[in-house]
């Protein structure tokens, strides 16, 4: 095995990749409709699992998003108003009135509908859209057919009779329905009441904090009723199927569902299982979200709380469905209680993360190179931290990275080099003994043996950095600090092409370079498909993320440099 043939391999593995990801995104699995879709049976009251305490939620109608309580009431059957009067939740007859409350801080503007006190949209304020629309914020969440995210919450009744708000259910609002963060203060806060007709009072408080992508929910229940006030309490995100705006046809990166357990950090709840294959997780802590190329949502319970974890599609309105639900929660008759939750709706920046809930910052999914990807990450911050270009960044850490390979990529090069100085008598080997493969590798063996060259010589060492080199591939791509970060000149966002394809070019030339520095393959067939990939490599490049393509001219470059100094060297050494 010489080094042109594991070349030659090693591009034709990475196309196929390439192609893979390509047809992923176009012919995957696709959702398939499943009335079969919901929530396990599960007690989180005393932490035990009891089928008596929560529902399935496919016992109810796979047309609606709310889950079920207990098996005695169909909690989809009716919610209360503000006023106390009935509306049916599913049947479109006496909808409440709805008030739109925006919420503006320093880094994101959020909008809250005072039904279900549901989060319609938030708009991150520091992240533009795009470069071409730099006053337009990006929509993570939002109501819209064509972004459709959203994070609801609410209360499920368990007894017959008792009253509960759910996502559905009106609230009122006494402060108006614009809140803004005021110069001095660290948070807002937004509160809804709602009241059933019997007297129990529920005060959800929204609450937005400065320089935070944390939106904390607390509920306040007072139960003036006579009866006790037992429910289940949930949190879920809603999101709508995948589009091909989305998804990049060269870079595949993960749309959909993910669940985190103490016992399982990070797992992955694909779109495409949610009906045939729903998910229900009984677990203390964790959390569960929705998390696509730089974002994510999540919904974080209390860490000492027991919830099951469930995923759901709905067929009738196309959406996907990842959620969580408490046990039975009692609040005695003329006594209060305090309920508290928390989302996190953002960007994919791992301090935040971190902060918000163990493990979160798993959402930055480098795969299963994590180990190596992360401290690359951790550097690349370090030194951006000191030069404050992500470019030049880019380019610092490459060639730190050569630095610590040098000695590996010195015994590659070498060996490259004896092997090129082989080549005249290899082909004469081959011009005599071409027609006997048996002679002709025996021959080879002893001239190798004679000259002491190590035909893996020059393997072996770049194998053993191909692990780091992927994982370098993943972080760049999934480090939301490259989103339109600019490098220099005509290259203003290295999360996206070149514009100019310049890099590209550039990339294709080195690879070009670098094989004339190594030794030519005896078969002419394979010489002339070695010859080909720096034009199939260019080609698709031109589509990658700069910060990616300028890692590979840089390394290229300098690979060029090293090489070509060695070759000289061990050619000069007769």
């Amino acid at each position: 095995m010489d080094s042109q043939r594991l070349f030659l391999y090693m591009g034709l593995l990475f196309i196929c990749l390439l192609i893979y990801q390509a047809w992923v995104i176009d012919y995957g699995p696709k959702p398939v409709a499943d009335t079969a879709s919901g929530v396990a049976d599960s007690n989180v009251a005393t932490g035990a699992v009891d089928s008596s305490q929560v529902n399935r939620i496919n016992a109810g109608s796979p047309t609606t998003d709310l889950p079920a309580g207990n098996n005695q009431v169909d909690a989809t059957s009716s919610t209360a108003t503000a006023s106390g009067s009935t509306v049916n939740a599913n049947d479109g007859q006496q909808q409440p009135a709805e008030t739109r409350i925006t919420v503006t801080t320093d880094v994101v503007e959020a909008t809250i509908s005072t039904i279900g006190g549901t989060i319609l949209g938030v708009d991150l304020l520091d992240y533009p859209v795009s470069l071409e629309e730099p006053d337009t914020p990006f929509s993570l969440a939002s109501d819209t057919l064509e972004r459709f995210l959203v994070a609801q919450s609410g209360f499920l009744p368990v007894d017959a009779g008792i009253e509960a708000p759910t996502h559905k259910s009106a609230y009122t609002v006494e402060g108006g329905s614009t809140y803004a963060l005021e110069e001095g203060s660290d948070s807002v806060v937004v509160p809804m009441v709602w009241e059933s007709a019997d007297g129990v009072r529920v005060v959800k408080t929204l609450t937005f904090s400065r320089g935070s992508y944390e939106i904390n929910i607390d509920y306040q229940v007072e139960n003036n009723a006579e009866a006790p006030w037992r429910v289940n309490q949930y949190q879920q995100l809603q999101r709508k199927p995948v589009t091909s705006d989305e998804t990049s046809r060269f870079l595949y990166t993960y749309i959909g569902g993910v669940i985190s357990t103490p016992e399982e950090r990070y797992t992955k709840a694909k779109f495409e299982k949610f009906a045939k294959e729903p998910v229900s997780i009984d677990s203390e802590g964790g959390w569960v979200a929705m998390i696509q190329h730089y974002f994510a949502a999540a919904w974080i319970p209390d860490q000492l709380e027991r919830n099951n974890f469930y995923t759901k599609y709905v067929q009738s309105t196309n959406r996907y469905l990842i959620g969580m639900i408490s046990g039975i929660r009692e609040v005695a008759a003329g006594s209060q209680a305090n309920f508290t939750t928390k989302a996190y709706i953002g960007p994919k920046v791992q301090e935040e993360l971190s902060k918000s809930a163990p493990h979160l910052e798993l959402t930055v999914d480098y795969g299963w190179l994590h180990i190596l990807a992360q401290p690359l990450f951790v550097i690349l911050k370090f030194i951006h931290g000191v030069l404050g270009n992500w470019g030049w960044s880019i380019i610092i850490l490459t060639l730190m990275i050569k630095a610590v390979f040098y000695k590996l990529s010195k015994a590659s090069y070498t060996s490259m080099a004896r092997m090129k100085k082989l080549q005249p008598k290899l082909q004469s080997l081959k011009e005599r003994y071409g027609d006997d493969r048996a002679k002709m590798g025996q021959e080879t063996m002893a001239l190798y043996k004679k000259e002491k060259v190590n035909p893996l010589g020059g393997c072996l060492p770049m194998i053993v950095q191909i692990p780091v080199f992927i994982a370098l591939y993943w972080m760049l791509l999934e480090s939301v600090e490259l989103r339109q970060a600019p490098w220099m000149g005509w290259i203003q966002d290295l999360s996206i092409k070149d514009p100019l394809f310049i890099l590209p070019l550039l990339m294709g030339l080195t690879m070009f370079i670098q094989q004339k520095l190594n030794p030519a393959p005896v078969d002419p067939i394979q010489a002339k498909v070695f010859m080909a990939l720096p034009v199939v490599f260019t080609v698709f490049f031109a589509w990658f993320p700069a910060g990616l393509v300028l890692y590979w001219v840089v390394n290229n470059t300098l690979s060029i440099a090293q090489q070509y100094y060695i070759t000289r060297h061990v050619l000069a050494d007769k």
